[in-house]
């Protein structure tokens, strides 16, 4: 039965036999002929194909055979990520019968340094080569043959022709040979070239695992086993059998299943692999922020009862997974260049071998000269390195960002994020803590208690949910004052509450409210309205407090709002700035306001650092019109109305502590919402920028420089076979240094 499928449809296939650079500009070539397809990339790293169609009969099928008819097996996407753990001598098995039937041969090589004459009889060499000729080198013939029925050309071709010429070129020596007479014969040249070449991809395929290693960390961290509350008590059951409102047990120092929020216990839970923050974070009941739990993480030292809110793909945990296989799976466009010029590579080499085939015979040379020449161009120049450098050094970084709290979406934004000079960051949520804070308690009266009124003010707002009045219940508590229940309280909406609360024995009826809602019930601020005002202008939220007696309403305390910046940001913006980074706060607070919280942060408003009173829908335009000037714009929020200038700016983070609306726009998410992220990842954009450069570069000077070497007659095939192997090994290695960076 065919699932059924949407517009514009995204499939992963997994690909084995790819080899290079020149295999995967072959496949994507292949997909894209296929009716439907919009766009198809290959990865060589990840051995995989992601293609977005749109639907037409069968076309799963119709993409699978394209894949097989280019020349290739087509397999379970992530093949490569989801392969249990091997043994690090996995598939070493072939290279060492490889190498077992090749020393032999060489043996006389080593005999020459010494002056001694240890050539093999030539049937003997004939037996030793070939079974490494066509057993242990059949996947080159295999793929060669594909590529040759595509009509284009890989590394397998070249390393089939060659090898094959110097094999064909020994037996017609010695077969035509004098009987009796020692020829030197090329066996040991073609056997010690397909052994180094399954030597290059064995080491490659080990290191390919390590860069792979982020995704199989991430995915080692869902459970196999959740402890369902049932009918009849515990009951262990399959996680993927787990719903929606499920009551869930988890037990000290286990894994949390899935997503959900705590209903029972207290606990200290490890997160680290969510945010990159090694210190646990503790975990109550009925609270908005620290009843939250995260499938995943790492129950600590209590007993939780948690009630499910998110299963299978819809977890963070799946999120980040797909994020993090999106990048990898990703092309950057660096990538594509290289990508073009692979297409005609192989073709070119094979040119280039038969002028240097030509060249040599007609200039007075044997033809068993030219013959050794034109096999070392072809073994030397092989793009291995150039299919690995771009993709592997994007693994890797991805891989340790997202180690660290960075999940970094694209490959693009990874690419773009380290040319980046201005950051507009979002003020609220963003800079600030977004979570009102009662900064000022002012008394009308300065005989009364101010205790005693805060008590009263945290009694009447305990029933609301509104931000404001929660803040006023957490200056209480933070005092250790009770807070006793109130009676009949009854909401204004936007004004404001009122109610009674019990005092000195006597219920007395109290309000609290904006002061325009003072000002419309006629209430005189008198000597606090100069107060007021100026708190208003320092960028606070002001509000009122009045009691209602026989006489009327009397004012008795104002109360100032204010955001709080988050710990660490001044100290990330003077971080940016010191890389030469210009940094620009917006907001919709009014410009005192905003410049006020501005200079908390060390910006200077002067300067043109501080954007106020700009509404939601404007922050795109705002972006687009920094980007005209010829800047690279990062643009960093949390909010819902930040969606539009994330996916505005060349790169967008996102906070994790905002909506998913924002960070589904953004490029990067920081996970922890900590403001220094922003520069940890410009920092590991730098580097694996860096990382990508050395390692085409070093691809091609490896070629540039190989393949006129190897025409010239100054490298024979051996050589040449372990300088492509090499070259290889080198990019994977060079790639996975980045592991080691820390922010």
């Amino acid at each position: 039965m065919s699932t059924m499928l949407k517009p514009d449809t995204e499939l992963d296939i997994g690909i084995e036999g790819m080899t290079c650079a020149s295999c995967v500009a072959r496949v994507e070539k292949a997909l894209a002929k296929v009716p439907g397809v919009t766009t198809a990339t290959v990865n060589l790293a990840t051995e995989t194909a992601r293609i977005h169609f749109v639907p037409t009969e069968q076309i799963e099928a119709k993409l699978r055979r394209a894949v097989r008819d280019a020349g290739y097996e087509p397999v379970a996407a992530n093949a490569v990520i989801d392969a249990p753990d091997a043994s690090p001598w996995a598939g070493f098995m072939p290279i060492a019968i490889g190498l077992a039937l090749s020393a032999p041969l060489v043996l006389p090589m080593v005999g020459d340094l010494f002056g001694k004459h240890w050539m093999l009889p030539a049937w003997m060499q004939f037996v030793l080569a070939t079974p490494v000729q066509f057993i242990l080198g059949a996947r080159f013939y295999k793929a060669a043959w594909g590529a040759v029925k595509a009509m284009s050309g890989n590394m397998d071709l070249l390393v089939a022709i060659g090898t094959t010429a110097g094999w064909l070129l020994s037996m017609w020596l010695w077969l035509t040979a004098e009987p009796d007479t020692m020829v030197h014969l090329y066996f040991e040249g073609s056997a010690i070239v397909i052994t180094l070449v399954l030597l290059g991809k064995w080491l490659e395929t080990r290191a390919k695992r390590q860069t792979t290693s982020a995704i199989r960390a991430l995915h080692a961290l869902k459970p196999e086993i959740a402890h369902l509350i049932g009918l009849d008590g515990e009951v262990d059951v399959p996680v993927a059998e787990v719903l929606v409102g499920d009551k869930l047990v988890v037990r000290p120092g286990e894994r949390l299943p899935v997503d959900g929020v705590l209903l029972e216990g207290h606990s200290q839970v490890d997160e680290s692999m969510l945010t990159g923050e090694s210190l646990p974070v503790h975990k109550e009941p009925n609270s908005t922020t620290s009843s939250k739990l995260t499938g995943g993480s790492i129950n600590g030292d209590g007993r939780l009862v948690m009630q499910v809110k998110a299963v299978g793909s819809e977890t963070v945990l799946s999120h980040i997974i797909r994020l993090v296989e999106d990048a990898q799976s990703a092309k950057a466009p660096i990538q594509r260049l290289v990508d073009q010029v692979s297409a005609i590579f192989v073709p070119v080499v094979l040119g280039i071998a038969l002028v240097t085939l030509l060249g040599w015979y007609f200039t007075g040379h044997s033809f068993e000269f030219a013959v050794i020449r034109a096999v070392a161009v072809l073994v030397i120049a092989c793009p291995c390195a150039l299919g690995l450098a771009t993709p592997t050094a994007i693994m890797a970084g991805t891989g340790v960002a997202a180690k660290y709290g960075m999940l970094i979406k694209d490959a693009q934004a990874l690419e773009l994020a380290h040319k980046v000079n201005v950051i507009a960051f979002d003020k609220t949520g963003t800079l600030t803590q977004g979570k009102p804070r009662l900064t000022a308690f002012v008394l009308a009266d300065a005989t009364s208690d101010e205790a005693q009124l805060l008590n009263i003010a945290a009694s009447l707002q305990s029933g609301s949910e509104h931000p404001l009045a929660r803040a006023v219940v957490d200056a209480a508590k933070a005092r250790d004052l009770p807070v006793p229940s109130p009676d009949n309280v009854r909401a204004v909406p936007g004004r404001g509450s009122e109610g009674e609360v019990g005092e000195d024995g006597e219920v007395k009826s109290y309000l609290i409210g904006s002061l325009r809602w003072m000002q419309e019930l006629s209430i005189d601020l008198g000597a606090l309205a100069s107060q007021a005002a100026e708190l208003q202008q320092q960028g606070a939220t002001v509000s009122a407090m009045a009691q209602r007696t026989t006489a009327g309403l009397t004012l008795k305390a104002l109360m100032a709002f204010g955001d709080e910046p988050k710990p660490g940001a001044k100290e990330a913006l003077a971080l940016l700035r010191q890389r030469g980074i210009k940094t620009i706060m917006v907001s919709g607070d009014n410009r005192g306001a905003a410049e006020a919280m501005a200079r908390r942060l060390g910006l200077r408003p002067e300067e043109g650092e501080v954007m106020s009173e700009v509404l939601p829908g404007d922050k795109a335009a705002l972006i687009a019109k920094l980007k005209e000037g010829g800047h690279t714009v990062a643009m960093v929020g949390d909010g819902v109305n930040d969606a539009p200038a994330l996916a505005a700016a060349d790169v967008g983070m996102a906070m994790s502590n905002g909506t998913d609306v924002a960070m589904h726009a953004a490029g990067i998410t920081l996970m922890r919402g900590d403001p220094a992220l922003v520069a940890a990842a410009l920092d590991i954009s730098d580097r694996t920028v860096a990382k990508i450069r050395q390692n085409l570069f070093w691809a091609f000077a490896y070629n540039v420089a190989g393949i006129p070497l190897a025409a010239f007659g100054f490298l024979n095939p051996v050589v040449a076979g372990a300088a492509m192997a090499l070259s290889s090994v080198s990019v994977m290695s060079n790639a996975l240094l980045l592991k080691r960076w820390k922010p």
